[in-house]
């Protein structure tokens, strides 16, 4: 590989040779993502990898983060901004074409991820394709599954979820090689003192312990000599546009927010958004929290727009239905409560904590009995040992082959519905931003036939636990119930 620097785009040339490197010079990766869950992961999957020259390439989409999410989406991910670069979806192929990255990240929606794998595969240099899901993917999606069939590699952040992907992909006839990463928002552990000994790992290679995990119950208490950090009393609400979905469920969640503020006025609650009014978001959120909570509200309830690290800096605990920064706030050493009051099942998407001990209801929220994860748990949901964490190298072999000649080509078929197909889908990723005649007569055409698809296919039953109804499984084979479409 040519160890020449990548000039006119901010993309830096430096880069320490390492883990990251093949050959000469160290490897070229570029993320290209939209919305804000993805800007995050991808900065932060990559920032984990020593020795490489990262790049962010945000493509402009009607979900792209605004500025303000993107320097929260990247703080604490060592993702510089001249590391950055904002394109109009016609520039991306033009810019891909001039970088020659030697692998790209695809974070995104799916039909975001498919739309640029076919910009991808035109290429001139084919990179090594790598796709994923920016957090718990737990019941493993038809969907998220058969979007990134053609990637090189699908990364998955559980030993759960590699069963589930697995199982997913033979019930469905896809088969994508898949690695393992340690979810990066559960790398960090900065909460803890440094010389706490008490952290999540394995007891590796020991026989009697092999399945054991260790986790702290609480940080231990600092030395005297040490600054200590702000006293940690807030309990911050991280909340999510599609769980709970029913209108009067997200008005019991309002409601428990003001209970918990007005029962102990000397503690901060903190509902946590993701994006101030005006922005948008990886998904569609039919009843905004900000138009739930009462005009008046209890002095100590907090709006926060912050990063969810510096929302949990100052947490004593943490309450979600099922959002990824419950694993943030494990890794921290925060308590959690994951809400079952409207109880567990795959269409809230919090089956993952069943045996994790944080399950809990609205009035435990209210009296902060918080709690810390059984530690058997730990190790198959997120918390395995970093030695078990392989992807990259699993990428490096991917690079070597490619260089070689030796990796064939995952490519985007064809739309079945010819040019009219890929009109509608590039139109439907890229909404107002596709100007294109065919792309709105694509748009008019395909909206009804599109709806009644997907109503057809809702009619169909899958057997063998793959409903969304089914809790006893990992995965399901049928369309998601969420109403979420990338059209906005």
């Amino acid at each position: 590989m040519s160890g020449t620097g990548m000039s006119g785009t901010g993309m830096s040339a430096s880069g320490a040779s390492g883990s990251g490197a093949l050959g000469s010079g160290a490897l070229r990766v570029v993320a290209i993502a939209d919305a804000d869950s993805f800007v995050k992961w991808s900065a932060s999957l990559l920032g984990g990898v020593p020795g490489i020259r990262r790049h962010l390439l945000l493509v402009q989409t009607p979900l792209t983060a605004s500025v303000a999410q993107q320097r929260t989406a990247l703080s604490g991910t060592g993702m510089l901004p001249e590391n950055v670069t904002r394109v109009a979806f016609a520039q991306a192929a033009g810019w891909l074409e001039g970088q020659r990255p030697d692998v790209v990240l695809l974070a995104g929606r799916g039909p975001f991820v498919r739309l640029m794998g076919r910009v991808v595969d035109a290429l001139t240099r084919r990179p090594v394709v790598v796709t994923g899901l920016p957090g718990m993917a737990i019941p493993a999606q038809r969907g998220a599954l058969d979007y990134r069939r053609h990637s090189d590699l699908l990364v998955v952040h559980s030993h759960r979820e590699e069963r589930a992907f697995a199982e997913l992909g033979r019930r469905i006839g896809v088969q994508v090689p898949t690695a393992l990463a340690t979810l990066p928002f559960a790398r960090e552990r900065s909460r803890m003192p440094a010389s706490d000994p008490a952290r999540v790992r394995a007891a590796a290679g020991d026989s009697e312990r092999r399945a054991s995990t260790l986790v702290a119950e609480r940080p231990m208490p600092q030395a005297p000599s040490r600054p200590l950090r702000p006293p940690a009393t807030d309990i911050v609400f991280a909340a999510q546009a599609l769980v709970p979905l029913a209108r009067d469920q997200r008005d019991e969640i309002a409601a428990t927010l003001v209970r918990a503020a007005e029962a102990d006025p000397t503690r901060r609650v903190v509902l946590k958004l993701r994006s101030r009014p005006g922005e948008a978001e990886t998904h569609l959120e039919s009843a905004p929290y900000l138009d739930l909570l009462p005009t008046r509200l209890p002095p100590n309830l907090a709006i926060s727009y912050s990063s969810m690290a510096q929302a949990l800096s100052t947490a004593a605990g943490l309450v979600t239905v099922s959002s990824t920064a419950a694993i943030e706030a494990v890794a921290l050493g925060v308590p959690v409560i994951a809400l079952d009051s409207f109880g567990v099942s795959k269409s809230l998407l919090n089956t993952v904590f069943v045996g994790s001990g944080l399950l809990g209801g609205r009035n435990e929220v209210v009296a902060g009995r918080f709690r810390h994860p059984h530690p058997e748990w730990l190790r198959d949901n997120y918390f395995h040992p970093s030695s078990e964490s392989t992807w990259w190298s699993h990428v490096e072999q991917l690079v070597a082959l490619r260089r070689a000649g030796a990796l064939p080509a995952r490519r985007v078929p064809a739309a079945r519905g010819g040019r009219m197909h890929e009109a509608w889908h590039r139109a439907s990723v890229l909404g107002s931003e596709d100007r294109t005649f065919s792309g709105a007569a694509a748009l008019a055409i395909g909206a009804p036939a599109t709806a009644a698809i997907a109503a057809v296919r809702r009619g169909r039953a899958p057997v063998d636990g793959g409903t969304w109804a089914d809790a006893s499984t990992d995965f399901t084979l049928e369309p998601n119930p969420f109403q979420d479409s990338i059209r906005r």
